[in-house]
């Protein structure tokens, strides 16, 4: 991690991960375990390479994702949380429900923060099992 502006917990956290690319990154890995360079490319909001690349290494160098090679090519790259970064599902989750709160969400988004009102707690439990079963 480079220099610290402060030792405020919040700026130190918000320095690794806090960016808009960064969190985008981190929610496309929790919503589907793994992906590689091309896939994150392609996310609507439309991530620069150099961006992604820079954040990416940014997260790896941190310790919020790790990578591995693709079981049927060689020539990608799979990208996933690691523990730590699946630690922040809960902030994730409730980055979702200030959203959803505040903000006009499309319909076809509204399934996921339903699936998170119901049980918020049962929620996290099952999310941050299923993405734990890609890093080992």
């Amino acid at each position: 991690m480079s220099k610290k502006r402060s030792d405020c917990p919040i700026s130190c956290s918000l320095e690794i991960w806090g960016d808009k690319w960064s969190l985008l990154i981190i929610r496309d890995l929790m919503l589907k375990r793994e992906c590689t360079y091309g896939e994150l490319q392609k996310a609507d909001e439309k991530i620069a390479s150099n961006i992604l690349a820079t954040r990416l290494q940014n997260l790896l160098e941190n310790g919020i994702i790790d990578k591995k090679n693709h079981p049927e090519n060689k020539l990608k790259i799979l990208y996933h949380l690691t523990e730590k970064g699946i630690d922040l599902v809960p902030i994730i989750v409730e980055i979702n429900l200030w959203g959803d709160q505040y903000l006009t969400i499309p319909d076809d988004r509204k399934k996921l923060l339903e699936d998170i009102k119901k049980d918020k707690v049962d929620f996290i439990k099952r999310a941050k099992s299923y993405l734990s079963n890609v890093s080992q």
